[in-house]
């Protein structure tokens, strides 16, 4: 009886610590992650960046169209199930288990997808921009829900898709 309530304890752990850096788990709900994939307009070759990937549904996607994906993913249940659900896409998905906040160097990237709390919008914006700082292509970033506080997204959906470009 006691491993089990070790377990219940560690999956409220997982799911509740990573409010602290970004987000809780709600995942993305079909329509939005079909209109983000299609906002974010990648070419097949091309490389998606997911912080905060949560269950891989947008990282299948993106593989699906020949995308590159590289999700991160604090909760390390999700991070699990991430893998798995990405696992016939091997070629195209990397799946990190880490915090978004504390990574280096991200890879380099095309696009970026975030579905992150909106007092966390100014500070991935800033992050962009230092990591994006002499780079020749333009960036585009794909955030559900939440915008970057003083900045006009390029296009947005009324279910509550927001493009941004850096250039």
């Amino acid at each position: 009886m006691s491993w089990i309530l070790l377990v219940i304890a560690l999956v409220i752990i997982s799911f509740s610590f990573v409010v602290f850096f970004g987000a809780p788990y709600v995942p993305t709900l079909q329509p939005q992650a079909r209109i983000a994939i299609e906002m974010i307009n990648l070419k097949p070759g091309e490389t998606l960046l997911e912080l905060g990937c949560g269950d891989g549904k947008l990282l299948v996607l993106a593989a699906q169209t020949g995308v590159y994906a590289v999700g991160y993913e604090l909760n390390p249940i999700l991070v699990i199930v991430a893998w798995l659900r990405t696992m016939r896409y091997r070629k195209y998905v990397k799946v990190v288990w880490g915090n978004l906040w504390n990574v280096k160097k991200w890879p380099d990237a095309d696009g970026i997808f975030v579905f992150l709390l909106q007092k966390h919008m100014a500070k991935l914006d800033k992050k962009i921009m230092q990591w994006h700082e002499g780079k020749s292509k333009p960036l585009k970033l794909v955030s559900f829900a939440f915008t970057i506080p003083g900045k006009a997204p390029a296009k947005q959906n009324k279910l509550g898709v927001y493009l941004y470009e850096y250039k």
